[in-house]
């Protein structure tokens, strides 16, 4: 297994971010894992920006277009905003409870360590929601 570690700061705040570079899981997908992950238990702040696409890039050692990917999923999932000379920046709590937000990491971890697919989990939350 061949995991990049890399430790960001972000102003008053450092956030961890791990890749394994042998997983099934694009590296794309890792590195919106890990945002989602520092933003869901508070290590990146509402209003708080994330770091240019080039110095994700080059801090993961990355190819920027597959940090841009993973930023775009994100801005797509409402998490961040992309702006123009603004960069990518955290939007505010969709509102969750706390206790759901810690399941929510929990299952996502459980997740990631038994190689289940975002897509394959989508499913089954969906279809637990309709019992």
């Amino acid at each position: 297994m061949s995991l990049v570690l890399s430790q960001l700061e972000l102003y008053d705040s450092l956030v961890l971010i791990r890749i394994d570079t042998t997983a099934a899981e694009p590296i794309y997908a890792q590195i919106a894992h890990e945002l989602r992950r520092a933003i869901l238990r508070g290590e990146v702040a509402a209003g708080e920006r994330l770091p240019s696409a080039r110095e994700l890039a080059s801090a993961l050692d990355v190819n920027m277009h597959t940090v841009l990917r993973a930023y775009t999923e994100l801005r797509d999932a409402g998490e961040i905003e992309l702006r123009r000379g603004r960069g990518a920046v955290v939007l505010a709590d969709r509102g969750l409870p706390a206790e759901v937000n810690k399941a929510l990491v929990a299952l996502l971890d459980a997740a990631r360590r038994h190689e289940v697919p975002l897509d394959r989990l989508h499913m089954a939350l969906d279809e637990g929601d309709r019992r």
